[in-house]
């Protein structure tokens, strides 16, 4: 009979050391007197167990009665917020008052709107932060589900000090590992996406400024290339003009040359003449004088 006394003392013992340890309620912890009292166990086991009974009961109500004030008082502090929002947060911080308010608190700065109608929305888990995706990630009893394909129209500008709080706020927001694991992974795909963007831009950018700067060689080139056209064209009249000129220089030097020829000619036509008249005055025998005109 004492062998099955101590025996149940340990069951009992043990019973209320885990209940103790458990995370899910934030009670204060068990009295050394409970956990003294397999030690001190009385042989009858009806007296046991009734005492066993009701030190339970007192403390699941105690644990009841603590969790429902600081449900009330964080209603309080925050009226604007879903009561299951409030809960969730206040099971999250295992039943931590100063937790409680200090994520919520976080939670109203981090986001910019009303967390009534983020916590009523399908998406229960999901953080206001994903206020920068079109749809994520929706998690539902701590199973990931996936949605639509993530939107960059909003994360490709932002810079890496944005991208730090958005990491952060995401794991703040995690449930558990798969939640966190999901968030961090959907976090991860629209970083990929927005670098993929902001590369994408840039390239399109400097292709832009590139071939704006080819057509802008482009019309030097054609005024260039004009330029070079009417100063071949001018050039061109130069050459015709000079070669028009050659042609008449030539034509002028024969020119020239003929007149020489035939005043040569003419002056020995001239010499002739003039030999021929002093040889007929010499021959004369008529004397006198003659009219001058006639020579």
């Amino acid at each position: 009979m004492s062998a099955a006394a101590i025996l149940c003392g340990k069951r009992s013992n043990y019973f209320f050391e885990d209940f103790q340890s458990s995370p899910s309620s934030s009670s204060p912890p068990v009295p050394k007197r409970i956990r003294c009292f397999s030690s001190s166990f009385s042989p009858a086991r009806s007296h046991f167990d009734s005492d066993h009974s009701f030190s339970a009961v007192n403390i699941f109500s105690g644990s009841s009665v603590s969790s429902s004030s600081a449900l009330d008082h964080l209603l309080m502090l925050f009226p604007d917020m879903d009561k299951q929002w409030v809960e969730r947060a206040l099971e999250e911080c295992g039943d931590d008052l100063d937790s409680a308010i200090k994520s919520l608190n976080e939670l109203r700065l981090g986001s910019g709107e009303n967390p009534r109608s983020v916590a009523g929305s399908s998406n229960a888990t999901q953080d206001s932060s994903s206020q920068f995706f079109t749809q994520g990630t929706a998690t539902t009893n701590g199973e990931t589900t996936p949605a639509e394909d993530l939107s960059s129209a909003k994360v490709v500008h932002m810079d890496s000090t944005e991208w730090v709080e958005l990491f952060v706020r995401e794991m703040m927001s995690a449930s558990n590992i798969d939640d966190a694991k999901a968030r961090a992974s959907r976090a991860l795909e629209v970083l990929e996406k927005s670098i993929c963007a902001r590369a994408t831009e840039a390239t399109a950018c400097n292709f832009q400024q590139e071939n704006i700067m080819l057509k802008q060689q482009l019309e030097a080139l054609i005024q260039e290339n004009a330029i070079l056209k009417r100063a071949v064209a001018i050039q061109h009249e130069r050459q015709k003009e000079f070669e028009d000129r050659g042609h008449e220089l030539n034509q002028l030097k024969q020119s020239v040359a003929q007149y020489q020829e035939q005043l040569r000619t003419l002056e020995v036509n001239n010499y002739a003449l003039s030999m021929h008249l002093k040889q007929a005055q010499q021959s004369n025998s008529i004397p006198g004088r003659f009219n001058p005109d006639v020579f």
